[in-house]
């Protein structure tokens, strides 16, 4: 390892969950396949939200994303409680150099951040982003700081690229728990080709590190928010939402073309840069180093991962907590009980489920899954007697970390922050006209008048 404050490149895309050539999908990434294979590769990394700006201010502050304030979406008027915990604010005590290209999603504004740099594009897409890092790493190498650079695509959210060829259109396979159908073999093959073009920038940012000699000392941090645009896995506690990309490269023992199957989470990024640059681990951090893990000192590092949801487009909170072999779900809102359809992003996939029924299921209260038996989530045992010990350890833990972080929901319904953009939970789509919070909060107060109980864990 070097004895060089190591430089950081955070390199991060919307929507893109594992399906990635690395993660054994016929997605064709050949740089980040590249990337893979000189770095570690976590198998079973998961975000604290399956939501972009929750999900990044988890990452970058270390935080679940209710601790971090980040309820909702920042665009659409949610903030940082504590903006000082990011990454960026407790690197520049360690003389780091910070600079933002393209995509960030933690706040309406990139240059209330506080990136020393953010560069002014027209799009957050590869075209615009891949020159404007390749610029600015040239233009690094000679400084004598270290840096942190946050590199954002916009790839692969909707709305995707056209298919490459008619024969991605004709035989892609859509996700698992998809119908094979034209127009989702279609959607599908559009995602792939947005995908190429996430490659793209990420072998072109990869490439100036190269040309610049940088590659020994820079740790490469390559991920994703969240899972597929896809109907069950954004925006969702399935694993197909929670799943990500995470790939390591650089200083510390991030290297060899390694898989480690331990369970991690974003939120365990903060304490390992931390503990590479050699800066004392902030108060507030909930996650864990991943240097025990890379180093081969454990083959384990947490008991149990949390994820949350509370408003995306629309109100739809959720909690969960995850083992290696089981996860528990509970929804929270005791007035809606249909799917929240405004919170998957629009696309011919949901247009085909809707046509077939889809709004009318009505997703479960609780849900407990047995991830290796039903890896695919199928299964819903929360009334199996033989699962009644696990049901109620789980709840216990779900509880707990909730009173330890001080979940706002755990005390009942969260309203909107203040002037907060929110569709309601009858929408259809994100894009129909959203409601003033006001009107907002009057669609609540028959629940709220009615009370509902603090979460202790029961049933």
């Amino acid at each position: 390892m070097s004895t060089q404050t190591p430089n950081i490149l955070y390199l991060n895309s919307h929507d893109t969950g594992r399906y990635v050539q690395p993660y054994g999908y016929p997605v064709p990434t050949p740089n980040i396949q590249h990337l893979a294979d000189q770095g570690v590769l976590f198998r079973q990394a998961f975000c604290a939200a399956p939501v972009c700006s929750g999900s990044r201010a988890a990452l970058l502050t270390g935080q679940s994303a209710h601790g971090a304030g980040m309820l909702g979406l920042a665009h659409r008027g949610y903030r940082l409680a504590h903006p000082e915990r990011h990454l960026v604010h407790v690197l520049r005590q360690r003389g780091y150099w910070s600079g933002l290209i393209g995509e960030q999603h933690v706040s309406a504004s990139p240059h209330t951040v506080g990136y020393d740099h953010v560069v002014e594009l027209d799009s957050s897409k590869v075209r615009d982003v891949a020159p404007a890092a390749t610029k600015l790493i040239a233009e690094r190498a000679a400084e004598a700081a270290p840096f942190f650079l946050s590199v954002g695509f916009f790839e692969t959210h909707r709305e995707y690229f056209e298919p490459s060829s008619v024969r991605d259109a004709l035989y892609s396979r859509p996700p698992e728990n998809i119908p094979d159908a034209p127009a989702t073999r279609r959607d599908m093959a559009s995602f792939k080709a947005s995908a190429r073009s996430l490659d793209q920038g990420v072998g072109a940012v990869l490439n100036a590190l190269d040309e610049n000699n940088l590659n020994d000392n820079t740790l490469v941090i390559l991920t994703t928010d969240h899972g597929l645009a896809f109907p069950g896995a954004k925006c969702t506690m399935f694993d197909r939402g929670l799943g990500v990309m995470l790939m390591l490269r650089g200083p510390g023992g991030f290297s060899g073309g390694r898989v480690i199957d331990g369970m991690v989470s974003h939120l365990d990024l903060f304490p390992t840069i931390c503990e590479l640059a050699g800066i004392d681990e902030p108060a507030w951090l909930e996650g864990s180093s991943l240097t025990p893990l890379v180093n081969g000192r454990s083959d384990s590092i947490h008991e149990e991962l949390f994820a949350e949801v509370t408003y995306h487009a629309a109100y739809e909170p959720q909690r969960a907590v995850r083992t290696a072999r089981y996860k528990y779900v509970r929804r929270f809102d005791q007035e809606h009980s249909g799917p929240v359809l405004a919170n998957l992003d629009d696309g011919p996939t949901k247009e085909l489920i809707l046509s077939l029924g889809w709004a009318d299921i009505e997703p479960p209260t609780e849900a407990l899954y047995d991830l290796l038996l039903d890896p695919t989530e199928g299964r819903n045992r929360i009334d199996d007697p033989a699962l009644a010990t696990v049901l109620a350890e789980l709840r216990q833990r779900l509880a707990a970390w909730m009173e330890r972080t001080d979940d706002p929901l755990r005390n009942g319904p969260v309203a909107p922050a203040p002037g907060a953009i929110v569709n309601t939970v009858d929408q259809i789509s994100a894009d129909e006209p959203t409601v003033p919070r006001s009107s907002h909060s009057q669609t609540h107060t028959h629940r709220e008048r009615q009370g509902t109980p603090r979460f202790d864990g029961a049933a």
